[in-house]
């Protein structure tokens, strides 16, 4: 990865957390070509339930091209306590989750992941801010891995189907 100047989501990587190789750094290249549609998380917020809503998404494209990424993240009323592990576990007993989580990260601040500086400098949210402002902030990337679109937390993952469909 160039880490002055990333080109795109797949100059990335981040440890996933239910995967077999959970703690090593995945790169997202491994995601090049499909549709992507990346979430900051959390087990305890009032958007949780989004998890279903984004599994659905997740089973209904995936043939077509279409991940789902799910980073966890403690930032917003510490609505993300656990480990990891917990929070796999979490997702899969409660949401069925099989899409890609990865392992709680700071989407914020000095220490916000090198991910998240590039999604919110290429797709600012309301009036220009690059602040990420609560848990399930969407960020929809196309099959290139630039950012096309930023939705806010309390977009319904199903009211995110039509521009999936136009990627895919």
């Amino acid at each position: 990865m160039n880490q002055l100047s990333p080109g795109s989501v797949f100059d990335f990587s981040a440890p996933l957390l239910n995967q077999e190789s959970a703690g090593q750094p995945f790169p997202l290249a491994r995601f090049q070509g499909r549709v992507l549609l990346i979430v900051n998380t959390a087990s305890r917020c009032g958007f949780t339930p989004q998890y279903g809503g984004l599994e659905d998404l997740y089973r209904r494209y995936k043939d077509r091209g279409f991940e789902v990424l799910a980073f966890p993240s403690n930032q917003f009323g510490a609505q993300e306590p656990g480990p990891d592990a917990e929070i796999g576990a979490f997702c899969q007993r409660n949401y069925g989750v099989d899409f890609p989580v990865f392992g709680k990260i700071d989407v914020n601040g000095a220490d916000a992941h090198p991910l998240y500086q590039f999604l919110k400098k290429r797709r600012p949210g309301f009036l220009g801010m690059e602040k990420i402002r609560w848990n399930f902030t969407k960020f929809l990337c196309d099959r290139k891995g630039e950012p096309v679109r930023r939705y806010a937390s309390w977009t319904a993952p199903k009211e995110i189907a039509p521009a999936i469909e136009g990627l895919l």
